[in-house]
């Protein structure tokens, strides 16, 4: 176990992120337990918390593996090896992508409540997750973020697979991680507490979190 629960790892990540004295930062969460660890990197910067969202498409044989993301602007990443392998027909990408969107606009209603969206152009934006495994949706959420002319893009996570971190490097101007183990199976098993995030916990963390700039 590296990590005792999200905030922990988040109070961690903090404290690597404020070294940087980053100009302008913004905190941008992906739902739900990242956003968990985006409060305590929030508040350890005193910078505005947002959420970004992606949505993974599933092979329709098996919904757990992307074979691509869609990103809360509406950004489509597919991973055109796995899609040729798989024989997933143009059709299904273009449905599922669709429907995905769909998710996205509900769920950042759902989270916002209303509230204006955080401003990314011109603003060192952090990326922050509670961590990751084979980045299909974070992909999608840098390049959906990359398209709103943020001044600096940076991820940063508590745990990752250095292979992955590798693949997402080409994405963000800065990587920060703060655990690249081997073997890596999954997120949960680096952390002593890892219990699903609700909606509800994401609203209530969202409208404790730093304002959001105008």
């Amino acid at each position: 176990m590296l990590f005792n629960d999200r905030r922990d790892a988040g109070r961690r990540l903090a404290k690597r992120l404020a070294d940087l004295q980053l100009p302008k930062p913004v905190v941008q969460g992906v739902p739900r337990g990242g956003v968990v660890v985006a409060y305590e990197v929030s508040r350890g910067l005193k910078a505005p918390l947002d959420v970004v969202i992606s949505r993974k498409i599933g092979a329709p044989s098996n919904p757990e593996l992307a074979v691509g993301a869609v990103a809360q602007d509406g950004t489509v990443v597919v991973d055109e090896a796995l899609v040729r392998a798989m024989g997933v027909p143009e059709e299904y990408l273009e449905e599922e992508a669709a429907r995905q969107r769909e998710e996205i606009v509900r769920r950042l209603s759902r989270y916002r409540g209303g509230r204006p969206p955080v401003k990314v152009k011109g603003s060192t934006v952090i990326v922050v997750d509670d961590g990751i495994a084979t980045g299909a949706t974070v992909l999608a959420a840098l390049r959906g973020l990359r398209s709103e002319d943020p001044e600096r893009l940076i991820l940063a996570v508590p745990v990752a697979p250095p292979d992955t971190l590798q693949r997402l490097s080409a994405e963000a101007d800065e990587v920060i991680c703060l655990a690249t183990p081997e073997p890596f199976y999954a997120v949960g098993q680096f952390y002593r507490h890892f219990e699903q995030t609700s909606d509800e916990e994401v609203v209530d963390l969202l409208e404790r979190g730093e304002p959001v700039a105008e």
